[in-house]
């Protein structure tokens, strides 16, 4: 069992902030997933045909995220949060990549809902998972550079775990250690939002869509809710 842990100072810096972790055991990454695979043409479909557009930065959802960057630090427009990139990337190309069916099922789901979404392999987890402010020590090897080592800024909001940080600037980039791919078979998914109070039934929607195009695919799947009044998760 993994424990997912909201720092204090995290949560009294953003005391509206939700997060949904979404866990899946017995995960089977290499067999179809029609519905996932369905849900992202829809995504396509729809923004090709004009009928949908992504979040941008003058969403509220994004703006949130963008002011929570700047504030710990991190130009947003330089490192943009994870479902912003995504976001732009689908409106440029047209398309969402297809990096196996567990990480397209949440990609689909976060610029869905204009909501930051991650992953952890949990074989590959050390110990409990802090949501917390960087002290400048921990190292994070990039998702996709194996070789790269860097050290998150002092004050930094980061996922980490005994070992290290698991992602940068809260929800911009992953890293590679606990990365997903088709073999992982215990996994953490993880939603967020900063404004709970207006979006707070919007990300329990979406906990929802993940776990049920998960749960053909799983042995078990469950949802679990971080906040400053239940500041952890045990997944």
């Amino acid at each position: 069992m993994t424990v997912f842990r909201l720092a204090p100072a995290v949560a009294d810096a953003f005391p509206d902030t939700l997060i949904a972790v979404v866990s899946a055991t017995g995960l089977r990454g290499h067999e179809p997933w029609p519905d996932t695979t369905a849900a992202v043409e829809e995504l396509e479909r729809q923004l090709a045909a004009g009928a949908w557009q992504p979040a941008d930065e003058t969403d509220p959802r994004i703006e949130a995220w963008h002011t929570a960057y700047r504030s710990f630090g991190t130009n947003p427009r330089r490192v943009r949060p994870s479902v912003d990139a995504l976001g732009r990337r689908l409106a440029k190309k047209g398309s969402l990549p297809r990096i196996n069916p567990a990480v397209d099922s949440y990609n689909a789901v976060s610029v869905r809902h204009g909501l930051p979404a991650g992953a952890f392999d949990l074989d590959h987890v050390t110990g409990d998972v802090d949501i917390r402010h960087a002290d400048g020590t921990e190292s994070f090897t990039p998702l996709g550079e194996p070789d790269t080592v860097e050290n998150p800024k002092p004050g930094e909001i980061v996922y980490t775990d005994a070992t290290g940080v698991l992602t940068r600037h809260w929800n911009h980039r992953d890293a590679h250690r606990t990365r997903v791919t088709e073999d992982s078979v215990h996994v953490a998914f993880a939603l967020e939002t900063l404004r709970a109070t207006h979006d707070g039934h919007l990300l329990k929607s979406a906990a929802s869509e993940l776990r049920d195009l998960l749960a053909p695919h799983a042995g078990q799947t469950a949802v679990h809710y971080l906040s400053p009044a239940q500041p952890r998760a045990t997944v």
